[in-house]
């Protein structure tokens, strides 16, 4: 069985922090992340997956993917994404005791590829390209949830697992602390601010910022520590709250603060003495949030303030709050009620705009874009995509629904706001369909 010592997650924890300055060079980065790879595919295939290997590994690299696209110079910038899916297939081939499989996720899966028999972009740009950037992270996620679906695992492996994706995250600290200039010298307006995010997309920086907000987050609330001591944990997870607000995308964050409330509401829930956790925790990340936010929004000269009440720097409230998404999602909304039955095809919605609205982007929203490209069809797979972890979530113990469903709030925001660019959304929405056991070790009593 895989489990971490304190004293060992510790010292990995330190690890990272010093890993996250070495690879600010990108040669490092390159021979690192395949090193990962191969590492984790003669571990899963040593063990034949006996203890979830495949997990493990694949949550590091989920936690990993945007720190090692920031760094650069990986062999190509999918790897991550192609890891985790070898990752989890493998392990699930390779094992010798029997899954349930899901016919739901086998059907899902088949679904999604009906809409490359569709297929019509321009003669000029690969249809392979096309695919590939809008069904890999779908795809994924079919596995992912073939995996997962009922696996049974203990709530201290859960918090290994989260544990496991925190370490590159905390490697994302550190590289940004390196790489980032003097905040006075970053003139903040009302975007996300690429310069703040280590001039790397400012959208899947916060998002993986915000899954280390809520790691820290749950890692507190069940007593358990990350650096040995419970202040510089505390420390850390303000530093990411900070790092995470100071990127100026709003997605990320507010994500992870509905997820962490999804998860103190079933937590208070199942403990016993509610009123006192409601006025203990509550009272701590009130007072807290409001002195991080206040700090913050002084720091950027009131321009955080701007930035979440959709003012653009004059103090002028835009007219857009999802800075166009909106008009990407009527755009897809209108291909859909054009072509209803099976939708204009796998990666026709780029295409689409471009040569309607002369727009050069591609979908953030993923729900829009399976209802534009796959019609009726993309209705039915997000219908399963729902209905199933939500049957399952409910008929879990309060205290495991806590994580379940914050898994699940992940999945679907993420989702809405950076498509499924990485293979965070895929995984994490795995993790909300396994079936969390008793752990006897754990001396957490909950309902």
């Amino acid at each position: 069985m895989i489990s971490f010592s304190k004293y060992t997650r510790f010292y990995l924890a330190l690890f990272h922090l010093v890993l996250g300055v070495l690879l600010l060079s990108g040669s490092i980065t390159k021979y690192y992340s395949l090193l990962i790879v191969v590492i984790g595919v003669f571990s899963i295939y040593k063990s034949e997956n006996k203890y979830n290997e495949a997990i493990f590994w694949s949550a590091y690299l989920v936690g990993g993917e945007v720190l090692f696209r920031m760094a650069g110079s990986m062999v190509f910038h999918e790897l991550p994404k192609y890891s985790v899916l070898l990752f989890l297939f493998f392990g699930l081939y390779i094992e010798t005791k029997k899954h349930h499989i899901s016919v739901s996720y086998l059907i899902y899966i088949l679904l999604l590829l009906i809409g490359i028999a569709f297929v019509d972009i321009p003669f000029n740009e690969s249809i392979r390209t096309a695919i590939a950037f809008n069904l890999s992270g779908p795809v994924l996620l079919g596995v992912a949830s073939i995996y997962f679906y009922k696996r049974k695992i203990t709530l201290s492996t859960i918090l290994d697992v989260l544990f496991v994706a925190g370490l590159p995250i905390i490697s994302m600290l550190s590289f940004l602390y390196f790489k980032t200039p003097d905040f006075q010298d970053i003139s903040f307006g009302g975007a996300a601010n690429i310069m703040a995010s280590g001039g790397f997309g400012p959208n899947q920086v916060a998002t993986l910022l915000g899954f280390g907000v809520f790691i820290f987050a749950v890692f507190l609330f069940f007593k358990k520590r990350v650096f040995f001591v419970l202040f510089v944990d505390v420390f850390v997870f303000i530093y990411l709250v900070f790092r995470g607000l100071i990127t100026f995308s709003r997605g990320g964050m507010l994500t992870a603060f509905i997820a962490i409330t999804f998860f103190v509401f079933y937590y208070i829930a199942a403990s016993k003495d509610k009123f006192k956790n409601i006025v203990k925790y509550g009272g701590i990340i009130v007072l807290s949030g409001v002195a991080l936010w206040i700090y913050t929004s002084n720091l950027t000269g009131g321009m955080l303030e701007n930035r979440y009440t959709n003012k653009n720097a004059a103090g002028v409230t835009k007219d857009d709050i999802t800075t166009g998404r909106i008009d990407l999602f009527k755009s897809e909304l209108d291909n859909f009620y054009e072509h209803p039955f099976f939708g204009i095809g796998v990666g026709g919605s780029k295409y689409e705009r471009m040569e309607e609205q002369g727009i050069v982007a591609a979908s953030h929203n993923e729900l829009s874009r399976l209802l534009s490209e796959h019609g009726v069809i993309g209705l039915v797979i997000l219908i399963l995509l729902l209905v199933i972890p939500l049957k399952h979530i409910l008929r879990q113990p309060l205290i495991f629904r806590a994580l379940l469903s914050a898994f699940l709030v992940f999945w679907f925001f993420t989702i809405n706001h950076s498509a499924m660019r990485v293979a965070f959304p895929a995984f994490i929405y795995g993790l909300s369909l396994v079936t969390i056991a008793k752990d006897e070790k754990n001396s957490i009593h909950r309902k």
